[in-house]
């Protein structure tokens, strides 16, 4: 899209390629590294981390209300050109969406530095790391229109999350932390709503680039799947007697979390220590 030409990082795709493999050689390495190292706490670093993640969440959602609004969007379906000057300045707020996804490889990394290993999951390294190249070509393409559904809820959700985590830092607050559980439903609601919102303009088309809105259904498919199959695993499957015996309950799934949800996230989950 000639409208997004020159714009920090999406000339070229190299420099989103080479980051995505500094971040996963920094995981194999880091964890060879941490092996005989006793972990860091980094409750500085991850109150001022979770506070700026939030605060730009916040301003993301926002904005694209309010560009989305001037630009009389629709909601079923909005083209890539028909809302003139907002369709800009939809496409600076993605361009901030996709920035974010590579300051979000730090949630890998605290993971890394706290010796939080078992919570890098196949299910956290494949999110972080495809979110990223993905919006890269999102916003090479497609950077307004109908893909601004998606990280309006995702920012939204992202502001739930990171404020979460940030307070969960501070011993004090975490007695009024309640609403753990109600993010999981959330985030699940999250993908199924931009399946919907992505295959409407499929019903009814009205001029957005159809592979892109296919390629878009595919892959949230593959978070619901992944998705799922966690919520299986924690609410669905009973404990055995022994598993109830030996683990407490705050130790694998705390206010109706289990630890692998927190695999997307940075590494606050599942601190003994700090509990």
């Amino acid at each position: 899209d000639p409208r997004v030409r020159g714009w920090f990082l999406l000339d070229s795709y190299l420099p989103t390629f080479f980051l995505t493999g500094v971040y996963l050689l920094c995981i194999w390495l880091g964890n060879k590294l941490m092996k005989n190292r006793p972990p860091f706490s980094l409750r500085a670093h991850l109150i001022v981390y979770n506070l700026g993640i939030t605060l730009l969440s916040f301003y993301m959602l926002i904005e694209l209300i309010l560009a989305t609004w001037e630009g009389g969007y629709n909601l079923q379906c909005q083209n890539l050109h028909s809302a003139g000057e907002a369709d800009i300045r939809v496409a600076k707020v993605l361009w901030w969406y996709y920035f974010s996804k590579v300051i979000e490889f730090m949630d890998t990394i605290f993971f890394v530095l706290r010796k939080k290993s078992s919570q890098i999951t196949f299910l956290h390294v494949y999110h972080h790391a495809t979110m990223f190249n993905i919006w890269w070509c999102v916003l090479n393409w497609i950077p307004c229109g109908q893909s601004f559904f998606g990280p309006t809820l995702n920012s939204f959700i992202h502001v739930l999350m990171y404020s979460y985590y940030g307070l969960s830092v501070i011993p004090s607050m975490r007695k009024y932390l309640w609403w753990k559980k109600y993010l999981t439903q959330a985030q699940l609601i999250q993908f199924l709503l931009t399946i919907v919102h992505t295959l409407s303009a499929a019903v009814k088309p009205c001029g957005f680039p159809f592979g892109c809105l296919m390629f878009q259904s595919s892959y949230m498919a593959t978070l619901v799947i992944l998705f799922v199959n966690f919520y299986i695993k924690t609410y669905r499957k009973a404990p055995s007697r022994t598993a109830v015996k030996e683990t407490p309950v705050t130790t694998e799934i705390k206010n109706g979390f289990h630890k692998d949800y927190f695999a997307a996230a940075n590494g606050l989950q599942n601190n003994k220590k700090a509990q």
